[in-house]
């Protein structure tokens, strides 16, 4: 069935602007409306946006902005990230699309180093400038403008820290390879206003660093390379690399000025025009104020693709290191400095707590001052928890593939409406059993219940035994999901996928069985297949993981990944810097408590959505029931088995009721017959009046326009530097780290409908 409809508002022609809060604002170009639900096919909204746009599908990017959040695009790739935006939009009834026009570049040989390891420095990197240049013929030049122009001015970027270039001596400059028989007037178009960056003798300069700027874009724009005679912070003599060729150019500092001025200049070259004898000169610096502004609305811009940018608009070839270096360098301008925003964080703490009073935000820090772990839990998630969810806690991890590493910690909790409810989150800088242990110490001090907590989390990592030690009286149910995983890496015998999947099943059928004897026909169905894989679940604490055993209150979850969709924000954000990856998980919460809590206003039923249809379920089945009344409490269900009810305990021997907190088929048909409602015999976290509470509290939004930066972040409070775990050698994996059900989907024969096998090697007479 259809979901909610909302009409999505196509824009394109446009282009965004920075304003003072950091967030994007769309300016000018043509709109068009849409109206789309979660049905709608990825492909047919691409084609019928392309038809609207007359543009072609394959060159355009459709992008959207979460609600309240406009400082992140995110992109629509697939049907699955469609189905996403019209969720994420389900309450507000408009979404608005952006339609971003890519530059489409034909596809060149491959410029990347024959070697690019990680460990390679920029000189290894560089090319000697003494090396024989190579020549590029067939050069191809798209004189198309993309919507996005590479071409930026180095001072059009406002709202970010600006980052002062490195200063480039001789031995640090990369000369880069020619381009010979590029065409002279197509050729660098976007480096043509640069032409008269330098203009003589005379010239002024308000520091150093801008008539090295200057110089280099000159120089670019002219086609010819120069090499340092001088240079230092008061004089800059500069030759054309070109054997022979007078080209010459001076210029130092005015005195009792900061201010350059060129003294002397030979404007003549004679290298034959320079393309043909002579490399370009381009510092990662340079690199990166170019592709700026095309990174911010293209987060996934590839090193390849600026290579070929580059090319094409400045007549400049990069190799893959220097676009990689360049890339990073813009990361930070746009996104701030990973080590300001460590040393931010006493300050970001205390601005968590003060705008959200009741939360707690602390952190930690090793001997040398570097970054250890950071906790946060909200007031509104720990009121919320504690008002209306089940004392019932998922604990799980995902891996931050940021520039110092680290992994996320969280502990989520189940709504009224079985939906993941956030209620604490630690950044840490490695997954440990001491981190672990820190953590449920911080969760432990925020809670303020006495009621006994169920966990679901892995057994390994020191969980089992600091589950235990801070929450005493809790239960710890091994999460399903890791013990299907360990099972099977342990298991020495040389089976097949197929056989490895039976057991896994039938793992998962044991662990959700109500009855002991249920539990024992499960494993001795995997004893028939494996004695080691039996033995095995039998020394893995059954009481621990199984319903027929399990002491504590699962409400029938056995996996710890409950929360895995809400904290998958963070896989197109992770590797932003420490503060703004919390703010984004902030700005997700802000989005959440609103949207749930506007939901609400439109429920009529007693009980949430997924509870009432539970119960009506439950309720169907009623019909081919027989009960036996008594006098008592006790009543005897007649159906398919005999059940025994206990209305006063709120017990059936099919263990359905107290596995779920919602009546079972036999309690229904029992609480029928005395004349009552089985909305009494519900547990309350169920109930909508429930629901209002957990999130009848707001989540604030988090002071930042004034967070101090650099010397000013809090002298008297403990300085915090970033973290020594880099990232490892290699590019970093793109696929979403996170967990994968065990339980494949099985085979079925097209030709038989048999389970287990496929057409090809179905053995089936017909």
């Amino acid at each position: 069935m259809a979901g909610p409809r909302i009409i999505a508002i196509c824009q394109s022609g446009g282009g965004f602007e920075t304003v003072e809060d950091g967030s994007l604002s769309y300016r000018g170009g043509e709109a068009h409306a849409i109206d789309i639900d979660d049905q709608v096919k990825f492909n047919d909204f691409k084609n019928e946006v392309a038809e609207m746009f007359n543009c072609n599908v394959n060159s355009m990017s459709i992008k959207y902005f979460l609600p309240g959040n406009r400082k992140t695009l995110i992109t629509i790739s697939n049907d699955k990230d469609l189905k996403r935006m019209v969720k994420f939009h389900g309450d507000s009834a408009i979404a608005d699309i952006y339609i971003i026009m890519e530059e489409v570049v034909a596809q060149e040989v491959s410029n990347m180093p024959a070697s690019r390891s990680s460990r390679t420095t920029l000189s290894e990197a560089a090319v000697s400038v003494d090396a024989p240049l190579d020549v590029v013929d067939d050069i191809v030049v798209d004189t198309t403008h993309p919507d996005i122009p590479l071409i930026a001015p180095l001072n059009m970027i406002t709202g970010i820290n600006h980052i002062e270039p490195h200063v480039d001596m001789q031995t640090d400059v990369s000369p880069i390879l020619p381009l010979i028989g590029f065409d002279n007037e197509k050729h660098a178009k976007g480096a043509q206003h640069w032409q008269n960056a330098i203009t003589g003798e005379g010239q002024r300069f308000s520091g150093v660093h801008e008539f090295r700027e200057a110089l280099r874009k000159y120089a670019i724009a002219n086609q010819f390379a120069f090499k340092y005679k001088k240079n230092d912070s008061h004089r800059v003599t500069v030759k054309c690399k070109a054997e022979g060729c007078p080209w010459r150019i001076h210029a130092s500092r005015l005195s009792t000025t900061q201010l350059i001025c060129i003294k002397k200049m030979n404007p003549m070259h004679i290298c034959e025009g320079a393309v043909v004898t002579t490399g370009h000169q381009a510092t990662r610096s340079w690199v990166a104020s170019i592709i700026k502004e095309k990174l911010r609305v293209f987060p996934d811009y590839k090193p390849k693709d600026i290579v070929n940018d580059i090319k094409q608009e400045y007549g400049i070839q990069l190799n893959y290191f220097q676009a990689w270096r360049g890339k990073e360098i813009a990361k930070e301008q746009l996104q701030g400095s990973y080590k300001e925003a460590y040393s931010q964080l006493p300050y970001f703490c205390k601005q968590i707590m003060e705008s959200n009073p009741g939360s707690l935000a602390t952190f930690t820090t090793k001997e040398d001052s570097s970054f250890h772990r950071l906790f946060v839990s909200f007031h509104a998630s720990l009121f919320g928890f504690q008002q209306g969810c089940r004392p019932l806690l998922f604990l799980d991890s995902l891996p931050i593939k940021s520039k110092y590493q680290g992994t996320l910690l969280a502990a989520t909790a189940a709504d009224g409406n079985d939906a993941a409810f956030p209620v604490a989150f630690a950044v840490v800088d490695v997954e440990s059993n001491d981190n672990w242990h820190w953590f449920l110490l911080q969760l432990k001090s925020a809670l303020s219940t006495s009621i006994p907590l169920t966990f679901i989390a892995d057994r390994q990592k020191g969980l089992r035994e600091s589950i235990s030690e801070v929450f005493e009286g809790s239960y710890h149910g091994y999460c399903l999901r890791y013990l299907a995983e360990e099972l099977i890496r342990d298991l020495k015998g040389n089976f097949s996928h197929e056989v490895k999947r039976l057991m896994v099943e039938d793992l998962y059928a044991a662990a959700y069985a109500a009855r002991p004897e249920n539990f024992e026909q499960c494993i001795h169905s995997i004893k028939s297949i494996s004695t080691e894989a039996y033995n095995w679940i039998i020394e893995s604490e059954p009481q621990n993981w199984a319903n027929a055993y399990f002491q504590g209150a699962r409400y029938n979850h056995i996996a710890s990944n409950f929360g895995e969709h809400f904290y998958s924000c963070i896989s197109d954000t992770q590797e932003l810097p420490i503060t703004q990856l919390v703010d984004v998980i902030h700005g997700k919460m802000v989005e959440l408590f609103c949207t749930r809590r506007a939901e609400t206003r439109r429920w009529l039923s007693k009980l949430t959505p997924s509870m009432e249809e539970k119960l009506e379920k439950e309720s169907i089945k009623v019909r081919s029931l027989h009960v036996l009344l008594s006098a008592g409490s006790t009543f005897e269900v007649r159906g398919e088995s005999i059940e025994i009810v206990d209305i006063d305990r709120w017990d059936c021997t099919c263990k359905g009721w107290q596995l779920t907190g919602l009546p079972c088929s036999h309690a229904i048909a029992v609480i029928g017959c005395i004349g009552q409602s089985p909305y009494d015999y519900c547990a309350r976290y169920f109930t909508t009046e429930s629901y209002t509470s957990t999130y009848s509290e707001s989540v604030h939004p988090i002071p930042s326009s004034d967070l101090p930066v650099g010397k000013e972040v809090c002298p008297a409070t403990v300085t915090v530097t970033p973290p020594f775990n880099r990232r490892p050698p290699g590019r970093p994996t793109t696929k979403k780290v996170g967990s994968q059900d065990t339980v494949k989907r099985q085979l079925q024969c097209s030709r038989c409908k048999g389970l287990g096998h496929n057409k090809s090697t179905c053995k089936e007479v017909l």
